[in-house]
This record gives C-alpha cells, structure tokens and sequence, in this order.
C-alpha cells in the first residue's frame, strides 16, 4: 500500500502557522508591556552624568564625540541659537529625525546646563 505524501506537508504547515499565530500574540503581550512603561526609566540614566547620558542614549551618534555635529547639528556654543527653554522643547519633544524624551526628566536641567556650557 502506499502512502500519500501530502499528510507530511500539511502536518508541517498547521505546525508552521500556529508556531507563527503563537509567536506573534508573545510579541503583541510584551510590546504592549514596554508601551504602558512597566519598564520605567532605566536606573543607570539617573545616576549618569549628562556626558554619560549623551553616549548611553545615542546622542554622540548624531551630534559626534567632539558635539561639532554629524548628521545633526553642532553643540558647541548652541546657547547662541537656541534659548534655554528651547534647548529643553527639543530634548522633551525631539526635532527633525531626532526623536524626544531621550534624557530621563530628572537630568533635564542638568543636561541642558550641560549643553549649554559646552564650548
């Protein structure tokens, strides 16, 4: 008697779709985790010092190590475009590609202090 080869395949792609459905309800559960913030702001962030921040969150990837800007723009002597209140718009809003909300709230004085110092 022989066998008919479909049963395998049909076996395997039944196995294939709910690994697939299963997969993805994980993923919809721990995204909806890290959205509602159960995370919260990573512990290392609050007891950075502003230039340690700037290398932990990406900002010396635009800004470049030197802060003269690469694909953003330069932050030395930024106080001179920019006021403090609008350093901080950016920081907590993002502009442009950058995206905001980077710097935990309690290092934003710090950081824009920090900013604004750099010469």
């Amino acid at each position: 008697m022989k066998r008919n080869a479909i049963f395998p395949y049909l076996l395997i792609m039944v196995f294939g779709v709910g690994l697939i459905f299963a997969l993805s309800l994980i993923g919809v559960y721990s995204g909806n985790e890290a959205a509602d913030g159960e995370g919260g702001t990573d512990a290392a962030l609050l007891e950075a010092t502003p230039e340690e921040i700037y290398s932990q969150v990406g900002c010396i990837n635009c800004h470049g190590e030197n802060y003269q800007g690469a694909s953003g723009p330069e932050l030395i002597n930024v106080d001179s475009r920019l006021s403090a209140d609008e350093i901080r718009d950016v920081l907590v809003n993002g502009a442009g590609v950058m995206p905001g909300n980077l710097v935990p709230a309690e290092k934003l004085d710090e950081m824009i202090e920090w900013i604004i110092s750099l010469e």
